[in-house]
């Protein structure tokens, strides 16, 4: 046994938890008192080591340059974080938690296309720290100086930060707004002040985590993304708004990839299993373990269940004649398009009904179920997979359509059996672990799956090799798609479904088993989802591990939101508005993630229900303005 390896392995998890703690911790504080999601994280931290190549490059490769270099990223970091907290966030504190991760994954596409301006495309690797460039050796091995260091860094900063937040005033202040903001403003604290220092202190450590990691990564436009997961397992397992907390789970999960790197390859049974590519989901696994028997984390604090912030909702009603008429109208103007358009219009409105059923699928479950979730890409990327597979196996694609959204179900099933005991973030977060180890079993299995590569040359039947006659094929299915998840919607089932997601104890005062309708949406919801992705990879003849990504989730999500949460024609709306901008954007510009961020934040702010909700929005300020003048 390789004892030394494993001290080594041992000590560069020591060092990784050091960057992963100062990042999650900073997050950790600001979802503690503001309870904002704040997606744009690893955006900072990106944008740190980017600040950070580039300062130390300039002030030269000594001492107080590296380190003066590594300090100011840092710090124009939480300038940074403190300018996006005055000018956007201070808007959408009263916002659901939905709208507010929707403005904060507009930032990540804005801060995403600014690096690629300025830095460009190229990965950047920065400087050595001076005089710590060298190895020791330890027990026959050689193990990095400044790798030592960032080990040291990690309990400081703890110590740091436990001093601040326990024995100073503002301290005292940001640990009674984790437990009654309300109560906290009543005593005349500024609560617009504090949490714009919250979001500071957060953003800097995440710029500082970031900065000191310079010297071991190279600054990637990928990071963003990359590592806002891992944060976010960090926070969870170690409990929301728990410093301490996310200290230990950023040594556990540290110390469990150390681990898995150490024993790589072992022979269990006769079989090999290679340990090693459990990095990749080592955290997501820990994260569902915590998540189901400790849903609010090791050193967390039970919290009392509630729902987002949401207004409350009208009750949903059955379309009256003039919405069929305006649904029939656009299901004959969408079958008249491809006779009057070119090819590619075709492949767009494609994507479109994709798009609709994919969203439909979750605004199910979002929306009247009042279940959020940030891994509804699963199910879609689940069907896509089993009916490549199916059709790679010489099955009928016709029997694939049968068989594929049925297997996403199953695994809804399994995946909702847990998640529909959790609520709110827990079961979002819930959610999103599952999708990763989803995706990573999908990556990695290279013999079944293709692994990174995909499934190539999945084409439907010869009756639908022509794109128009596979369009009209999947304008059916997505219409009768609608229509079923919209008769559920207005059954008994619906009517349960939406009291258990308004009052859950009259809910169940009157009989209803929550849990049970719950979990049964989950499985419709995976049902549907899983048939928009064997509609997908029947259309593009191909399907790879990205259609399980936590990007592709997002997109669910923004669609859902930009459409409108509260309205049955929300998701429709918003898949449609959402393709054809990223396909009309797409052309504009090279930057056109910017631009595109832009876009979704203006919606956010000046129509924050959605463009569903833009008539009667418009109607109620007329009608206003009306009653205003007749006083006159």
């Amino acid at each position: 046994m390789d004892i030394s390896g494993l001290v080594v392995q041992l000590l560069n998890g020591l060092a990784e938890a050091s960057s992963l703690f100062m990042v999650a911790a900073g997050l950790s504080l600001i979802f503690g008192v503001s309870r904002i999601v704040n997606f744009a994280h690893g955006s900072f931290y990106m944008l740190g080591i980017y600040l950070a190549y580039s300062l130390t490059n300039y002030f030269g490769q000594g001492v107080l340059g590296f380190w003066g270099g590594v300090l100011l990223a840092a710090l124009l970091t939480g300038l940074f974080g403190a300018l996006i907290e005055i000018t956007l966030l201070r808007r959408i504190y009263q916002a659901p938690e939905l709208f507010q991760l929707l403005a904060t994954f507009a930032l990540v596409l804005i801060i995403s296309d600014f690096t690629l301006w300025f830095w460009g495309p190229e990965d950047l690797l920065g400087p050595q720290a001076p005089g710590l460039e060298g190895a020791v050796e330890i027990f026959g091995r050689y193990f990095p100086s400044y790798n030592l260091l960032l080990i040291a860094v990690g309990p400081l900063v703890l110590i740091l930060l436990s001093f601040l937040l326990s024995r100073t005033r503002w301290g005292m202040f940001v640990r009674a707004a984790t437990q009654d903001k309300e109560m906290l403003g009543a005593l005349g604290v500024n609560q617009a002040w504090l949490f714009t220092g919250v979001f500071t202190l957060g953003a800097f450590l995440a710029g500082l985590g970031a900065a000191l990691e310079l010297p071991n990564e190279p600054a990637s436009l990928s990071l963003d993304l990359s590592l806002i997961g891992d944060a976010f397992a960090v926070v969870v397992i170690g409990g929301m708004g728990s410093i301490p907390g996310a200290f230990v789970a950023a040594l556990l999960i540290a110390q469990a990839k150390a681990l898995c790197v150490w024993l790589g390859t072992v022979s269990m049974f006769g079989v090999p299993v290679n340990f090693s590519q459990l990095t990749l989901v080592v955290e997501f696994v820990l994260m569902a373990l915590v998540l189901i028997f400790r849903p609010w984390g090791l050193l967390g604090k039970p919290q009392e269940k509630s729902r987002n912030s949401a207004p409350i909702e009208a009750p949903l009603r059955k379309a009256d004649m003039r919405l069929k008429l305006i649904a029939l109208a656009a299901f004959v103007v969408l079958a008249v398009l491809p006779q009057l358009t070119d090819g590619y219009t075709i492949v767009l409105l494609q994507d479109v009904l994709v798009a609709i059923l994919f969203a439909a699928s979750l605004h199910f479950i979002s929306g009247p179920a009042g279940m959020h979730t940030f891994g509804h890409a699963a199910y879609f990327g689940i069907g896509a997979y089993a009916s490549a597979v199916f059709t790679q196996q010489n099955l009928p694609m016709e029997l694939s359509f049968v068989l594929a959204p049925i297997v996403a179900a199953l695994a809804a099933l399994i995946f909702g059996w847990f998640s529909v005991r959790l609520t709110g973030i827990y079961l979002a977060m819930l959610t999103l672990a599952f999708a990763q180890i989803a995706w990573s079993v999908i990556f990695q299995w290279d013999g079944f799956t293709g692994g990174s590569n995909g499934l190539i040359g999945i084409w439907p039947s010869a009756w639908l090799e022509d794109p128009n006659h596979y369009y009209y094929f999947s304008l059916a299915v997505v219409g009768l798609s609608l229509i079923a998840l919209r008769h559920i919607l207005f059954s008994p089932f619906g009517f349960a479904m939406r009291a258990g997601r308004d009052s859950e104890p009259r809910a169940l005062a009157i009989g209803i088993h929550v849990r049970r309708i719950q979990w049964q949406a989950f499985i419709i919801a995976g049902l549907f989802a899983g048939l928009a992705g064997t509609l997908f990879v029947f259309s593009k003849g191909s399907v790879s591990p990205e259609e399980l990504s936590v990007a592709r989730s997002v997109d669910g999500l923004v669609m859902v939101l930009l459409g409108g949460i509260q309205s049955l024609l929300g998701p429709v709306i918003g898949a449609t508005a959402y393709t054809l901008l990223h396909n009309y954007v797409l052309g504009i510009t090279e930057y056109w993630k910017a631009l595109f961020g832009c876009i979704i934040l203006l919606l956010v702010l000046l129509f924050p229900m959605g463009i569903a909700a833009i008539p009667g929005q418009i109607r109620e300020r007329f009608a206003l303005r009306y009653a205003a003048s007749d006083k006159v």
